[in-house]
């Protein structure tokens, strides 16, 4: 069994970074997907696919993936740099703005 062990990217819909702490074990599909003929649903005899394993830290995933004999593969974050300015939005709003205000 081949898996990747990776730290999930925060989604499109997410200002925060909540859900992307963790990391996740999930297989590699063993078989492709088929289209059934009649109603047009996909399937797979793979039924790997469909786990998705939840750690707290790369070693606990690691670990497991050893214990039970998986080849895991490791793909490490790419980290974003913080996005922070001096001041920050509340600052839009200090009584002692200096300059005027304009929209």
């Amino acid at each position: 069994m081949r898996a990747r062990i990776y730290q999930p990217a925060k989604t499109a819909m997410q200002s925060g970074t909540a859900k992307t702490h963790e990391w996740v074990l999930e297989f590699a599909p063993a078989s492709s997907r088929e289209v059934d003929p009649l109603m047009g649903w996909t399937s797979s005899t793979d039924t790997q696919s469909q786990v998705r394993l939840r750690f707290d830290t790369k070693e606990a995933a690691l670990e497991y993936a050893r214990e039970k004999h998986i080849d895991a593969q490791v793909q490490d974050p790419k980290k974003r740099r913080p996005n922070i300015r001096p001041g920050g939005y509340g600052e839009n709003f200090a009584t002692g703005r200096r300059g005027a205000w304009t929209h």
